[in-house]
């Protein structure tokens, strides 16, 4: 009987199993479900705010665009209108440019006429040392009777007596004749010089003898050692440059006075850095391309000097001297700069003076070529310079006033004194080149100790900058007739045993005191 009843209760228990899992069958599904719906709505919702971000993003950038084209239009607009105001205030200064070389072309009348006059001048003093050398024989020979002298003594005491009185009637002369003529030819030259000057302004630049390079971090500083050196040493003998590698943070030294290699060890280092592959073979391929691109630099610089300055024709070697020349300093003046305000300055004085423009130019231009050429070539840089022109098919010249702008050879062409005069202007101008404190020092003392060594002199003052020096004299031992001759002299030994920018202006003092004493 217990059997019997323990077969139902079984039985129940089984369905009842059933049952529940059944229904947890069911609830597992329906959850199932409810979980994949949720999901589906969250992936719909990311989807959503994905394409407002988007849609928000572009919008954004749309109008960032549109505001900077906006701002460069303005900027474009603005520099458009600078231009016109330029162009027009150029054609103004052509015609008033116009209207001053007629006035310079009467002034050079004139002064041919005052050339005409000194040259009369001149053969009125010739015909008087004539007169006076008849004479000479006349009244030694009364002289002689007279004072029971004989012919020789009488004839060497009449001769000095003459010298003298020749001396000072010849400084009468000169000093009226240098006071006529200078007055006329300061007003004409200070006319071509300031016309000159006026009509370019040159930009100051300055650079130095090493480039630092920015790294992103220390750890490059190994990288470029290399393991036992390699890597620097590579880098140093391919490029021909000290890298300098110190505890400075983030940061190497390129040293080099040669400008040019300088610029593409830089290049070639920065490629390095941004590669990040550093070894001996990535180090002569960046050289190359940077060399490669260096090269193109220079040329287009050459070529936007040349058409800066009107001409046409120079070699494109030479043309890359001229680009080099923005990568070299005299005193701190950017010698690429300097060319081109010489060239400007030239070829406005040879405007002015009625000459060839383009070829005045294209002289002041290539001046100074030979400071870049490589330091082993012999002789002066206007020497070199003058000989790499020739090579390349420059005039006779032009290749003149290149070797003589700094008095190698002599200058024999008014070309040449052209080259010199707006190289020294360029040169000398207020701003233009920063001297040390010594060297500008040492220059007025030795000055000052070359006019102290004429007799007579007492005591001497270099002043403006050396551009103007007083000298006193004594009273007793110099006349006035003297003081012109002490002058000349002394500009002549300045001339002889300094070199200088520009000019020196001597001026000799001498004065008479009378002192009274009232009791």
């Amino acid at each position: 009987m217990e059997t019997n009843l323990l077969v139902p209760v079984m039985i129940s228990l089984a369905a009842g199993a059933g049952l529940v899992l059944v229904i947890m069958g069911i609830r597992a599904k329906a959850l199932e479900k409810k979980n994949k719906e949720i999901a589906d709505e969250v992936i719909r919702r990311a989807k959503k705010e994905a394409s407002e971000i988007k849609y928000h993003a572009r919008k954004e950038a749309k109008e960032i665009a549109k505001e900077h084209r906006e701002i460069s239009e303005r900027e474009i607009n603005k520099r458009q209108n600078d231009i016109k105001g330029l162009e027009k205030g150029l054609v103004k200064k052509e015609a008033t440019l116009d209207q001053k070389i007629e006035d310079k072309n009467r002034e050079m009348q004139r002064l041919n006429t005052k050339e005409e006059d000194l040259k009369l001048v001149k053969d009125n003093y010739l015909k008087e040392v004539d007169r006076y050398k008849e004479k000479q024989g006349q009244v030694s020979e009364e002289m002689a009777k007279v004072a029971s002298m004989t012919k020789e003594e009488a004839k060497t005491s009449l001769k000095k007596m003459m010298e003298e009185e020749a001396k000072v009637e010849f400084a009468h002369d000169l000093r009226r004749m240098e006071e006529e003529t200078k007055e006329d030819a300061e007003k004409l030259s200070k006319r071509i010089i300031g016309i000159s000057i006026q009509r370019f302004a040159g930009e100051y630049i300055a650079e130095k003898a090493i480039s630092s390079v920015e790294l992103p971090s220390d750890d490059v500083k190994g990288r470029l050692i290399g393991r036992d050196g390699r890597n620097i040493r590579a880098f140093e003998g391919i490029c021909g440059v000290d890298l300098i590698i110190d505890d400075t943070p983030e940061v190497v030294v390129i040293s080099s006075f040669n400008v040019v290699r300088r610029e593409i060890a830089r290049s070639t280092l920065q490629k390095l850095i941004a590669d990040g592959r550093i070894h001996p073979a990535k180090i002569e391929e960046f050289h190359d391309k940077s060399k490669s691109e260096m090269d193109k630099q220079l040329l287009d610089l050459g070529q936007k000097a040349q058409m800066e300055i009107g001409v046409h024709g120079i070699h494109p070697e030479v043309l890359k001297l001229v680009g080099a020349l923005n990568w070299r300093t005299s005193y701190t003046q950017n010698q690429y700069q300097h060319a081109l305000e010489t060239a400007f300055i030239c070829g406005s004085m040879a405007q002015e003076m009625g000459l060839n423009v383009k070829q005045a130019r294209r002289a002041g231009l290539l001046h100074d070529v030979g400071k870049v050429i490589d330091a082993s070539a012999e002789g002066s840089h206007a020497v070199v310079g003058a000989d790499f022109a020739k090579k390349y098919g420059e005039s006779p010249e032009v290749v003149h006033a290149i070797r003589s702008h700094h008095d190698d050879e002599k200058p024999e062409t008014v070309l040449a004194h052209l080259v010199a005069a707006a190289d020294a202007l360029s040169g000398a101008r207020p701003g233009a080149r920063k001297a040390m404190t010594e060297s500008y020092v040492s220059r007025l003392t030795d000055i000052e100790d070359i006019v102290n060594t004429f007799e007579g002199v007492t005591k001497s003052y270099a002043i403006s900058g050396g551009r103007e020096i007083r000298v006193f004299v004594e009273n007793e031992k110099i006349n006035d007739e003297q003081t012109v001759m002490l002058s000349r002299d002394i500009a002549k030994k300045i001339e002889e045993e300094m070199s200088y920018p520009g000019t020196i202006k001597i001026t000799v003092l001498r004065e008479t005191r009378a002192i009274g004493v009232a009791k």
